[in-house]
């Protein structure tokens, strides 16, 4: 039986940092919205979330070597 890795998706963000600062178009990669908001605070501290959304990327953040395998097979 092949281990898929987990889906991940990518959450964008447009913050004011602590010093008032905007930053637009933060993207941060997480299994849950949770996830990703817990790493946005680590890199941003006490920063005010102005607008969230998602991107579903539909894949796996790690390939395996079968899964380039059965993308070439798939495409040949």
């Amino acid at each position: 039986m092949k281990m898929r890795a987990p889906v991940m998706t990518k959450y964008c963000y447009k913050i004011r940092s602590r010093n008032g600062a905007i930053v637009d178009g933060l993207q941060i990669y997480g299994r849950t919205e949770q996830e990703a908001r817990v790493k946005l605070n680590q890199m941003y501290h006490n920063c005010e979330v102005i607008s969230a959304g998602e991107l579903n990327l539909d894949r796996s953040v790690n390939s395996s070597y079968e899964d380039v395998l059965d993308l070439i097979v798939s495409n040949g």
